[in-house]
């Protein structure tokens, strides 16, 4: 079977013993239901299946009441409302602390600051236009990482600036989910969050098999990949206006590219180098940026 890369979420585990021995005691736990904004399943194999299918969910519930931009009393939602944080949640700072990692390497290109740029172009697009170049630079004055004061004790961010977590929060949220699996007991992980993080590899051996949207096949094992493609998701009907927006200048990502696949030991680390990827005008600037972390390699770039 072939993984597509989509917008659900899917994990799968088995116990990491002998399977003739463990998977003959182990129960199969098969669940379904939303997550993340997403439909998602679970599948796992292990005497104490339902209580893990149980506290995994009450992860990502959790996790989504720190990073979540669609739960109006999440920690991001209330620091973009207040424009301060006091005593931020760790989850939080390390999300964030990753996201200026990669702002860094990318020169910039990955901004969290870019949700004010984001609001104003799906704003216009739901009046059937698109903004204007003053009102792009107008908002383009609200986006800017430096801007941004960030430590243990609080987050503060200047008077209409706004931050998103939707270029790094998918691949954060599977790092914890992998993390968490594997300290239950749990091997031969797949987790599936719009970006693939795998422990181990397919029950049986070899790699699990991800298909990428390149059309590459890539067996995934002990790593991570994601993909971004600038108009995987656009703000109008007609779609040309991507949902990658560039924060040097306001607008959407360039067509450079159809779609980019980056691996690395972290999905938080692969899913925010690729989404920088696709504001990056060539494969030596991507590969040059990817040179900044341990492990990355670029495994695709469509155009």
């Amino acid at each position: 079977m072939l993984l597509t890369r989509r917008r659900l979420i899917a994990i799968s585990a088995v116990l990491a013993t002998a399977p003739a021995i463990a998977h003959a005691n182990a129960a199969t736990r098969f669940w379904t239901g939303q997550a993340l904004g997403a439909r998602a399943s679970i599948r796992i194999a292990h005497p104490e299946a339902e209580t893990i299918v149980s506290r995994v969910m009450a992860e990502i519930d959790r996790l989504e009441n720190i990073l979540s931009l669609y739960r109006a009393n999440s920690a991001l939602c209330r620091l973009n409302r207040d424009g301060h944080l006091q005593d931020p949640p760790f989850e939080l700072l390390e999300c964030l602390s990753l996201a200026n990692a990669v702002h860094l390497a990318s020169g910039g290109r990955f901004d969290p600051t870019v949700q004010p740029l984001w609001t104003l172009w799906a704003q216009s697009a739901a009046n059937g236009t698109r903004p204007g170049p003053a009102d792009v630079d107008r908002v383009r004055g609200n986006v800017g990482w430096g801007k941004v004061k960030l430590d243990a004790a609080a987050i503060t961010l200047h008077p209409g600036m706004a931050l998103t977590l939707n270029g790094i929060g998918q691949g954060y949220v599977a790092d914890r989910v992998a993390a968490m699996l594997e300290a239950e007991g749990l091997t031969d992980i797949l987790i599936d969050t719009g970006e693939f993080r795998a422990l181990g590899g397919q029950p049986g051996g070899g790699g699990w098999p991800v298909r990428l949207e390149s059309g590459e096949r890539l067996p995934l094992r002990q790593r991570a990949v994601a993909t971004s493609a600038p108009l995987g998701t656009t703000f109008d009907q007609a779609a040309r206006d991507g949902h990658i927006l560039d924060p040097l200048t306001g607008m959407p990502a360039p067509a450079n590219w159809r779609s980019v696949s980056v691996s690395a030991p972290s999905a938080a680390i692969a899913d925010a180098l690729a989404t920088a990827a696709c504001l990056m005008p060539d494969a030596g600037s991507i590969v040059a940026m990817n040179a900044r972390f341990d492990g990355v390699r670029l495994e695709a770039a469509s155009v």
